[in-house]
């Protein structure tokens, strides 16, 4: 089948589309609510297939960085009840 040859004007939409009564940006709050961007540097984003995959990466340094503060938090605890501490090698 043959295409019709197109004389419209490239910058002007098809008649059927009326954007006079459109109200720009109608959406854009509610969408930037659910949305967080962030551009990865070229050598970053090589090293991940997919959105999925730096997010996976980014949870596991999230979930071991919660694991680091809790050690530590539970180190000093353990110091100021006088449990063993890091001093416990200086006392051997």
């Amino acid at each position: 089948m043959k295409r019709m040859p197109d004389n419209r004007n490239g910058d002007e939409p098809l008649p059927k589309y009326d954007f006079r009564v459109g109200v720009r940006g109608k959406y854009a709050g509610r969408y930037a609510e659910g949305t967080n961007l962030v551009l990865l540097a070229p050598d970053v984003a090589n090293e991940f297939p997919d959105a999925e995959a730096v997010n996976n990466a980014l949870r596991t340094l999230i979930d071991a960085r919660k694991r680091a503060k809790a050690a530590v938090r539970r180190r000093a605890e353990r110091r100021e009840a006088g449990g063993r501490g890091s001093s416990h090698l200086e006392q051997r």
